[in-house]
């Protein structure tokens, strides 16, 4: 990091204004739709040298919701995530490619249930001001699409009519809220 990365706070990750969001073919017919509540990390980057970030990010995997217990809870087993051994994913990035400012690519890693593979996002920055309290924020949106097989979930009955239970791509998006105090 340079001078002007470290003389101010690095960015924290709102998780009350922070939604990750997954969605996956089911039955081979259909899409279920989840989410992560346990969201939190930081951004450190010095704007003038965007190619030089800090940036981890840390979920929760027992606070995957999709709005079905018995979902839920065969996901946080062996079968899937394992919470037991591995309770939380993370992503890891330390360079952006293209305008911060604009639209741009996060290349970065991803790690779930041990397994790191490299993933990119393709990134939107949605604005930036200042909020009632005094800090700063700023707003990104992002997508990616993962292999879960890559990641060890590989529980998948086959169907009688032919297909999966689970498909293999998983699509991620993110809407997300950075915030920091402003510079006394």
């Amino acid at each position: 990091m340079t001078a002007t990365s470290t003389a101010l706070a690095p960015w924290q990750i709102d998780a009350a204004h922070t939604d990750v969001e997954f969605a996956v073919r089911h039955l081979m017919i259909s899409n279920v739709k989840g989410r992560f509540a346990g969201v939190s990390g930081m951004v450190d980057y010095d704007r003038s040298r965007p190619d030089h970030l800090a940036l981890d990010v840390t979920i929760s995997v027992a606070s995957v919701d999709t709005r079905n217990e018995q979902r839920d809870t065969h996901l946080r087993s062996a079968d899937f995530f394992d919470v037991e051994h591995y309770p939380e994913m993370t992503f890891k990035a330390r360079r952006v490619d293209g305008d911060v400012t604009g639209e741009f690519k996060l290349p970065g890693e991803l790690t779930i249930r041990g397994v790191t593979k490299p993933v990119t996002f393709a990134v939107t920055a949605e604005g930036r001001g200042d909020d009632p309290w005094g800090n700063e924020r700023l707003g990104f949106s992002a997508t990616a699409e993962v292999h879960r097989l890559e990641f060890g979930l590989h529980y998948n009955p086959a169907l009688e009519t032919g297909g999966v239970v689970v498909g293999d791509k998983v699509k991620i998006s993110i809407n997300t809220e950075l915030m920091r105090p402003k510079p006394v």
